[in-house]
């Protein structure tokens, strides 16, 4: 290489749509909602597209999240993907302490999961994701989760 040549880029910068994705846009999105009413949380939506399809970034080739995507098309979920995960999480911390009632250590965890849960509800009501007047009830957990 000389001087005063630029090296050719080896690998995507994610600021332009890659010249290797041969797909158009209609196929993904088509793809996107297919996988969104079989219940594919959206991040999983994105890493199956990034291993099996080689779309590195849905947002770089369409401009749009995959949450926007499902919006548009009706298939969101109801409760925001990290909201649910974490209160999977504190079912499963519930469901150990029935067991292990003095396992302090988890209690503590579940007072910061539940704590964690109240903090995205109140920004989640507050920016419309959720109905004002969703709350959030450890008893119910079982029937949202399953």
């Amino acid at each position: 290489m000389e001087k005063g040549e630029e090296e050719p880029h080896r690998y995507f910068s994610g600021k332009e749509k890659p010249e290797w994705v041969s797909m158009n846009p209609e196929d993904i999105i088509s793809l996107i909602v297919k996988m969104g009413r079989r219940g594919v949380p959206p991040s999983q939506i994105g890493m199956i597209l990034r291993d099996i399809y080689g779309i590195p970034s849905v947002r770089q080739v369409l401009g749009k999240r995959i949450t926007d995507i499902l919006e548009e098309q009706g298939v969101a979920q109801k409760i925001p993907e990290d909201l649910l995960s974490l209160m999977k999480k504190a079912y499963k911390i519930r469901k150990h302490l029935e067991v292990h009632r003095k396992d302090f250590h988890s209690k503590r965890g579940l007072q910061l999961t539940e704590s964690k849960i109240r903090r995205l509800v109140k920004y989640y009501k507050k920016t419309g994701k959720l109905p004002e007047d969703w709350r959030y009830d450890p008893s119910m957990l079982e029937m949202i989760i399953t």
